[in-house]
């Protein structure tokens, strides 16, 4: 199997990379690359890791041929279109709880800073002057502090805010009563009823239609005289231009911006203010978060790459634990039995019809359904396939989805067998490392481990056929590893599956079908 190929266009730590290619993969980093470069270049790449500039347009995807996987090395994902890869198959993930630590702790410095008016004192001290008089803070102790969006960083802000004696206030519409009252968080139902009440406002909310622009005018003119704003979340959700002004009217005490509507941002209407504390979008940048991102995306990538769940995946439904302890095993059988069909089918198939036996009969079978799919499109470079965007990506190829349920599996625990277009294989797993095992093939029993290379025989039964194959495999210094026969006695049919090493030439596929009087032979590769 060829070897993997990761793209990384912006910088990670180290640590990331180190392990990526410990996996055995092949990682380029390709720095500073322009939407036309990107397109230009992605094609190969069976994984793309970014950070927050690169820009993963419905364009770029267009071109990733070969794309599985977008690892976010960071928290927002802002920049790439989730919709278009998700339509494609493409699985998104981040690394969310990377930075959560420094953001927090970057949003207190801020406040410090602004409250303590630190910028200014650091200006009059390197300008030779002493400035005492012109500096009197204000405390945090006993302020209200308002946190707009209350996820893991305003949560994280939270508890080191509670820590300096503030009084907390907060709004967010998808906040649990019971996460507030354990955050020792006041939780307002109204933006408007908030603002009044603040001394300090931090927001943590994402970029969406709602928040952009959230706070403008008439939401600063209800804030409390001297308020002091902070923003580390994302860019735009102060309105910037009347914040200028209500800064100049003293309305507004201090600002602390990270962030910006368009980056790098070089003038805005707050650079002529000593009051407007401006960093270039460091919340995140410490060693500690950076090399927490960058381990933490390339795990997750190796994750999507290998078939196995990705836990931050962006664009895949959650599964309950208990799903995932029932069924989540079975999803890289449930892609060898779709990449075994689809070797033997040659075709995208139009019906494909999954039936979950024993075991996994009660769980949803969305995951399988997904892991089926994902083998049946894998040689064509479609890209991953999720179990939130399975359907879709099935609709798109016009390919009808039937799942059955049944109680019991026979002489196993459990068992999975996929058909498409009358081409079954059913699967379970074997031993404490639960290997997928293929038990049966094109309705022949068998019991067999794939190994990464097999051939597949049907034929008429008759004595002597396993021997002529192997004269003519031995000849050709191809070797059996292992091989189980499964007959159709009321056909007179067999099947015989071999794992095989070595290089199986269109010469050698020729010559066993001219030896032998065959239904059918497949070389299947894994």
């Amino acid at each position: 199997m060829a070897q993997k190929r990761v793209l990384v266009t912006e910088r990670i730590a180290d640590e990331g990379l180190d392990i990526l290619r410990r996996k055995g993969y092949a990682v380029d980093v390709r720095l500073d690359l322009t939407p036309e470069e990107l397109s230009a270049c992605i094609a190969p790449y069976d994984a793309l890791i970014v950070r927050s500039q690169t820009a993963v347009t419905p364009e770029v995807l267009d071109a990733a041929d070969n794309l599985k996987i977008i690892g976010r090395a960071g928290v927002t994902f802002d920049n790439i279109d989730v919709e278009a890869a998700s339509a494609r198959g493409i699985v998104v993930c981040n690394a969310p709880t990377s930075n959560i630590v420094s953001a927090a702790e970057h949003t207190m410095a801020l406040l410090l800073a602004c409250a303590r008016q630190l910028p200014q004192a650091d200006a009059a001290m390197h300008a030779g002057r002493w400035d005492r008089a012109e500096l009197t803070g204000t405390e945090l102790f006993q302020k209200t502090l308002a946190i707009f969006g209350l996820g893991r960083i305003g949560g994280l802000v939270a508890e080191r805010a509670r820590g300096f004696g503030m009084r907390l206030v907060g709004y967010d519409p998808y906040c649990s009563p019971e996460r507030a009252a354990a955050l020792g968080v006041e939780l307002f139902d109204s933006v408007d009823d908030i603002l009044p009440l603040a001394d300090f406002i931090t927001v943590h909310l994402p970029k969406t239609a709602e928040t952009i622009g959230m706070f403008g005018p008439e939401q600063f003119a209800a804030m409390r005289d001297g308020v002091i704003l902070v923003n580390n979340a994302r860019g735009g959700i102060f309105d910037v231009a009347s914040l200028a002004d209500f800064v100049a009217a003293g309305k507004v005490a201090a600002v602390g911006l990270d962030v910006f509507e368009e980056e790098p941002c070089l003038d805005s209407p707050l650079h002529e203010f000593s009051n407007a504390l401006l960093t270039p979008h460091i919340a995140a940048v410490t060693r500690e978060a950076q090399v927490r991102a960058g381990s933490q995306i390339a795990e997750y990538v190796w994750e999507g790459l290998e078939g196995s769940i990705v836990p931050t995946a962006v664009n895949a439904a959650p599964l309950p634990p208990e799903v995932m302890d029932a069924v989540g095993p079975y999803v890289p059988a449930c892609q060898m039995a779709g990449r075994v069909i689809a070797q033997i089918l040659g075709a995208t198939p139009k019906v494909l019809r999954l039936e979950a036996a024993g075991a996994v009969a009660d769980a949803d079978p969305a995951i399988l359904v997904a892991g089926a799919l994902d083998g049946l499109l894998s040689y064509r470079r479609i890209g991953s396939v999720s179990a939130a965007n399975a359907q879709a990506v099935a609709d798109r190829h016009g390919i009808r989805v039937e799942t059955e349920a049944l109680p019991d599996a026979g002489e196993y625990a459990s068992a999975v067998r996929v058909w498409a277009d009358g081409v079954e294989v059913g699967v379970t797993l074997y031993g404490a490392n639960q290997a997928p095992r293929i038990i049966s093939l094109l309705g022949y029993k068998i019991d067999i481990a794939l190994g990464k290379q097999c051939l597949v025989f049907e034929y008429v039964d008759a004595p002597g056929r396993v021997g002529a194959i192997g004269t003519i495999l031995g000849q050709a210094d191809v070797n059996i590893t292992t091989m189980q026969i499964g007959d159709k006695p009321a056909e007179q049919c067999a099947l015989v599956l071999m794992n095989v090493e070595g290089d199986v030439t269109d010469d050698v596929l020729a010559q066993l079908r001219a030896a032998i009087d065959l239904r059918n032979l497949w070389s299947i590769g894994l």
